[in-house]
């Protein structure tokens, strides 16, 4: 497998190691592509690793020809596009490096090295410590990463201590690649997460946020996100997310809300590819955090009962608040917000039969998260009594039948009073002024409760409404 995809990588490669070669420069194909490869799929950016340092690096590649950009001088890395077979291919290109974290820096402190097993030693895990040697199309594999790799493991080159201290989010890159290719960290991989969890604290903001959404828009990111639960290092930068392991009392008054989350993420996922988009990540941290604010309005109630009452308007501004830290885009945050301040909605109208108010309400205040507020919806029934789950199945399909009902006789997205703020004005012969939100939203709630009316019978509404208020 490895050798048919370096024959096929052979035009982009081909050129590569001539300009380095005749420069006096090894280079090696080397990590995720190689791993890639190995697996049967094609990649489609490459990294590659040379003697050559950064700027003897970016003269080599605009001697070929392609646009250049800087992914990381300090880094050792040059990037460009090659054109090959009728297809562009991102290239980046590093020097041998031997990076470490001094204790307090949030940066990595850039150290070139000389050797290509010095290279791979300082990288994250086996499985991404393989390069190929272009000279000769010799695989390097010092650390056994295939053998780990098709075993399924996580392990470091290096010790698990020292790999984590070079660069503290691989512990989160552990998590990231159990999900991504179902394998499984080994004792000391774990052991040492759990031990050194504080020294991700150093890590910026930004590349944990990276490195979360790169999990969770994995195929499979339920196991990644138990380890990072389980091994404690959740709390240094999602606390609100293993505070859902709530203490079930020996009455069993409420599910695990932990394990209900990651049921409802996997659903959310599932939905999500049954209804032919993309992976998204504002669905899958709204499944993942929708129930965030259960711990600070747990209460028991009187015959021992336990409520929640009002968690979803107080999880949704803890998870503002959260995914600000993280440095998140302010609509990321304000959809995830959103939908998680909505996703008990249908569950407040029961399973009665929906007036055409009620839904014109519902489509109002979902906007433009409507879909994705189904999908959250749904996943959120995770009951195992059959019965029940069927029944919410079939009133949330009345739902979305009743909605596609409406939206064929109403412009339901765009619902707005039927007179506008200029006509609402030169009806009431007013100004510009407080009154003219008032009457705005009166006709608003008029049209949410009785569907659209013509300009004659919204101007009399409006002129009565006028009259009650001298």
């Amino acid at each position: 497998m490895l050798q048919r995809e370096l024959a096929r990588l052979a035009p982009v490669t081909n050129p590569l190691v001539r300009a380095f070669a005749d420069a006096g420069h090894s280079l090696y194909l080397v990590g995720g592509p190689v791993r890639d490869a190995l697996l049967g799929i094609s990649p489609v950016d490459l990294d590659f690793t040379t003697s050559a340092h950064p700027d003897q690096i970016e003269a080599i590649l605009r001697h070929m020809g392609g646009p250049i950009w800087d992914m990381g001088r300090a880094f050792g890395t040059i990037g460009t596009i090659i054109r090959a077979g009728g297809s562009e291919w991102q290239v980046e290109v590093t020097t041998f490096r031997a990076d470490a974290y001094l204790p307090e820096s949030r940066k990595p402190e850039v150290r070139f090295g000389d050797r290509i097993d010095d290279d791979l030693i300082r990288r994250d895990f086996t499985i991404n410590a393989m390069a190929v040697d272009l000279s000769d199309q010799s695989f390097i594999d010092p650390f056994h990463g295939e053998a780990d790799l098709a075993a399924g493991i996580i392990r470091t080159p290096a010790s698990a201590q020292m790999s984590f201290s070079d660069d503290p989010l691989r512990m989160m890159r552990a998590a990231r690649f159990a999900a991504r290719f179902g394998c499984v960290p080994t004792g000391e991989v774990i052991s040492a997460i759990q031990e050194m969890t504080e020294r991700l604290s150093i890590v910026s903001h930004e590349r944990i946020r990276d490195e979360l959404t790169k999990l969770l828009l994995a195929d499979a990111p339920r196991i990644g996100v138990d380890i990072l639960v389980r091994t404690g290092l959740a709390e240094q930068f999602l606390p609100e997310l293993p505070a859902l392991r709530l203490e079930i009392d020996e009455h069993h008054h409420h599910k695990d809300v932990y394990e209900h989350s990651l049921v409802v993420l996997d659903q959310a996922i599932w939905l999500e590819k049954e209804r032919g988009h993309a992976p998204d990540i504002v669905n899958r941290l709204a499944a993942l955090l929708h129930d965030i604010g259960k711990p600070r309005t747990k209460r028991l109630e009187p015959g021992g009962k336990v409520s929640f009452h009002h968690h979803d308007v107080v999880g949704a501004k803890m998870a503002t608040k959260r995914l600000t830290i993280l440095k998140y885009p302010k609509d990321v945050i304000e959809s995830v917000a959103t939908l998680i301040e909505l996703h008990l909605r249908f569950h407040g109208y029961g399973e009665r039969q929906w007036t055409d108010s009620a839904v014109r309400r519902y489509v109002r205040d979902a906007g433009p998260e409507l879909e994705r507020l189904h999908i959250l919806t749904r996943s959120d029934c995770t009951t195992r009594n059959r019965a029940k789950a069927e029944r919410l199945r079939r009133a949330y399909e009345e739902l979305e039948w009743r909605i596609d009902e409406l939206a064929s006789q109403e412009e339901l997205n765009s619902i707005r009073p039927d007179l506008d703020g200029n006509q609402i004005m030169e009806i009431l012969g007013v100004g510009p002024g407080p009154v003219v939100g008032q009457a705005y939203t009166f006709l608003l709630d008029r049209r949410l409760d009785r569907g659209p009316v013509s300009h004659e019978e919204a101007a009399q509404e409006l002129l009565a409404w006028w009259k009650d208020r001298q």
